[in-house]
């Protein structure tokens, strides 16, 4: 009676569990990592959550025309500076006592959480509505304080009125205070997209969670 050595095969049955496992451990290691995935992308909210949380985007971004403005660091700004990032504006002023310094410590740590991609395109602006004190100067004192990849814009008044009134975000002196005045304007941040469009904007009063969940999401669909 002959014997069949049956180790051959057995080693190839072994091989062909083995590469099965391999194959199925690979595959919902995929499917996991895939779900994962899609839980840490931003989520599309629709028009109605965007206003809810803050964010009213407009249906059809609006040029925003040119105009002729200088920042803190002495350069130019002008339509040239807004395109390729998403850039959002405050328009603010340096001796303004609570609303102001609020907000520009709110929008350092909004661009604080901001990560990779999002961190490196955001850029924000302040922009005086009190020209006739907040010099280059005094600009290049008070915004990097808040953070120095700021930005403060100032310039002539009617420059900077017209700039405001084509972003919605009127302002005017309050009467009555003599040389020790304030300004009354908007405490929104208007968002500027990559095309150097009026794309909308966030609605006071700010909330940092809310604003970086609607801004992702407006970016999300800006992609798309």
């Amino acid at each position: 009676m002959t014997v069949h050595d049956s180790s051959p095969d057995n080693a190839r049955q072994s091989r062909g569990v083995r590469v099965t496992l391999v194959a199925i451990v690979v595959f919902m290691l995929l499917v996991v990592a895939g779900f994962v995935y899609r839980m840490q992308q931003p989520r599309s909210l629709s028009s109605a959550e965007m206003k809810a949380n803050g964010l009213y985007l407009l249906e059809t971004p609006r040029k925003i025309g040119d105009f002729s403005l200088v920042d803190h660091r002495g350069q130019t700004f002008g339509p040239q500076q807004l395109p390729g990032q998403w850039t959002l504006v405050f328009f603010g002023f340096t001796h303004c006592p609570d609303i102001c310094p609020t907000t520009m410590a709110l929008l350092n740590e909004f661009v604080s959480g901001l990560q990779d991609a999002e961190a490196a395109d955001t850029k924000v602006v302040m922009v005086s509505v009190d020209p006739e004190r907040d010099t280059v100067a005094r600009l290049a004192e008070y915004v990097p304080y808040f953070n120095p990849d700021f930005t403060g814009v100032t310039g002539g008044f009617l420059d900077v009125q017209r700039f405001a009134t084509a972003l919605n975000a009127p302002f005017r002196k309050a009467p009555g205070q003599g040389e020790d005045y304030q300004v009354d304007h908007s405490a929104s941040v208007v968002l500027i997209n990559p095309r150097g469009d009026y794309h909308g904007f966030f609605r006071a009063p700010l909330d940092q969670a809310r604003m970086q969940l609607t801004y992702r999401s407006a970016r999300t669909q800006w992609e798309r």
